[in-house]
């Protein structure tokens, strides 16, 4: 149990030199191909929809991301619905040859059918790029590619059940209805990205 206590400790911790982007700045690197678990490569710009992207930094083994990734594809569902992509990174850069190996990955996705891309951050570009900090971390962008939210999926990573705010489904509907995302930003809380140093 200690040192369950501990990696979680250690794990949420969060660099605070990490570069985020701000509310209304626009995605960049939005052309780079990445490997999807499909085995083909696709840029943040081919997973867009007419009305934006849904960008999650996920992972395969976080403790986080195992309480809320069966959320997942109700997300892709919802972001569907309302005519969002949807896109999955790891940048987990450090454990490529371990744990978030792209065969790890495949396994990972097949037994949690995942439904969406799923795709390989070679050396934590985009995570740097946006300032990815944990797993997961959401970052929602506009038809126009700038960004609307950013932040957790939602209130409660422990139960599903016992959300009171859903703040990537409600930060969907208000963006295409033109309206106020009421939360535009909320703190990430994860594992630390296991990225590449500059």
């Amino acid at each position: 149990m200690k040192k369950l206590v501990l990696f979680l400790m250690v794990s949420v911790f969060v660099p605070l030199m990490v570069f985020s982007i701000g509310i209304g700045s626009k995605a960049t690197l939005t052309d780079v191909k990445m490997l999807d678990i499909s085995g083909k490569r696709v840029s943040l710009t081919d997973a867009a929809l007419e009305n934006g992207l849904l960008v999650i930094f996920s992972s395969n083994t976080c403790p986080f991301v195992m309480q809320w990734e069966g959320r997942y594809t109700e997300l892709k569902s919802w972001a569907d619905k309302h005519k969002v992509g949807m896109i999955v990174l790891n940048s987990n850069y450090q454990n490529r040859n371990d744990v978030d190996s792209y065969a790890r990955m495949q396994e990972h996705a097949k037994a949690k059918n995942y439904n969406f891309y799923y795709v390989v951050d070679e050396e934590s570009k985009i995570a740097n790029a946006f300032g990815g900090q944990t797993t997961p971390h959401v970052f929602l962008f506009d038809q126009d590619m700038t960004l609307v939210y950013k932040g957790a999926v939602d209130d409660n990573y422990k139960n599903a059940g016992e959300v009171k705010q859903a703040y990537v489904k409600d930060a969907i509907a208000s963006m295409v209805k033109g309206e106020k995302i009421e939360i535009a930003e909320t703190r990430p809380l994860g594992c630390s990205i296991k990225r590449k140093a500059d």
